[in-house]
């Protein structure tokens, strides 16, 4: 009974899904995306990084039916900003939970200082906004590079990470082994040749099945900042946090989580951080294997879950909402 009710509301999140207009996109966005309104209200942290002052920005979004005193923190992708979460904040708060929704420093409303970047003080910089907001538990999900800073997060803070969920996650492999390293300069002056056109063929990848015209709506905001005067801060924090992953690996430490975890994979993701840069067919072949990296992982993670989804890609919460929060649900019951 409870897998039937789990699938028909997967089935009606997906129609609502679907049936959800996309938000008005200003044709230029600064660093922040000042002028674009994300599906929930924005709060702000200060916290104060190098001897800078940094803005941390987040959603906090209460129980919609009657609160379970469980919280969620959603944590998101390098190419993407909280508002994507919309429909899984949506589902969590209609079963009860609160969930928070931070924009890590570098990304999204918050600010972008050129600064050294590492997911030990991205996870430190979660764990004072839980700190603030009272929150002394809570499960963590992360879907791409925010499946690396769950990860981060969990083996630091075992005793604040109450599950662990990872969605499409990079960082199971190490790509120090397969992508020639390039220098942040070079990072920096590929990024500041971003277009529209550039991020679409990017962000294509996601979808192995064909591009949904719905995914606009998280991808022209990105387009936006291009056409800003400020873009220029927002390719240094790409680059910065692109050598973040390259050089800052987790899949060495997988055996070392101890909370209970799930592991969510689109089965035809074969994503790989710096795949341009690979040269050798060989190499690319081997590397972004989704389906054999998820069962490795999970074989790592003692005691874990691993949920596999046939002919989905690199973000199951977007492209099969149903079938990825009745996976969540059924978890965190």
């Amino acid at each position: 009974m409870l897998r039937l009710l789990f699938t028909c509301f997967g089935f009606l999140a997906a129609l609502a899904c679907l049936a959800q207009p996309a938000s008005t996109v200003p044709a230029s966005l600064n660093a922040t995306l000042d002028g674009y309104a994300y599906p929930f209200p924005v709060s702000y942290l200060p916290l104060k990084l190098e001897a800078k002052p940094v803005r941390m920005a987040y959603m906090d979004v209460p129980a919609a039916a009657k609160a379970n005193g469980r919280t969620v923190v959603l944590l998101h992708g390098k190419n993407f900003f909280g508002a994507y979460w919309r429909e899984t904040i949506k589902a969590l708060t209609a079963a009860g939970f609160r969930v928070v929704v931070p924009d890590q420093v570098g990304f999204g409303k918050s600010d972008k200082p050129d600064i050294h970047y590492s997911f030990h003080q991205l996870a430190q910089n979660t764990r004072r906004l839980l700190d603030t907001l009272g929150v002394r538990k809570a499960v963590m999900v992360g879907h791409s590079m925010g499946g690396m800073l769950a990860t981060r997060f969990a083996l630091m803070y075992p005793e604040a990470t109450e599950k662990l969920v990872l969605e499409n996650p990079i960082g199971l492999e190490d790509y120090r082994v397969g992508v020639p390293y390039q220098t942040i300069a070079q990072a920096e002056a590929t990024e500041l040749k971003s277009t529209e056109a550039s991020i679409r063929k990017y962000h294509a990848t996601y979808y192995p099945h064909g591009y949904p015209a719905a995914h606009d709506e998280w991808l022209l905001p990105l387009a936006a900042q291009t056409r800003h005067p400020e873009f220029p801060q927002v390719a240094r924090a790409n680059a910065l946090t692109f050598d973040m992953i390259y050089q800052q690996p987790v899949s060495y430490e997988f055996s070392r989580v101890q909370v209970p975890t799930l592991l969510i994979i689109g089965q035809d993701d074969r994503t790989v951080v710096g795949k341009g840069l690979i040269k050798d067919p060989q190499t690319l072949a081997a590397m972004g294997q989704y389906p054999e990296l998820g069962r490795r992982t999970a074989a790592q993670i003692k005691g874990s879950k691993l949920v596999a989804l046939p002919g989905i890609g690199h973000i199951p919460h977007l492209e099969d909402p149903g079938k990825f929060q009745a996976a969540l649900l059924a978890f965190l019951w």
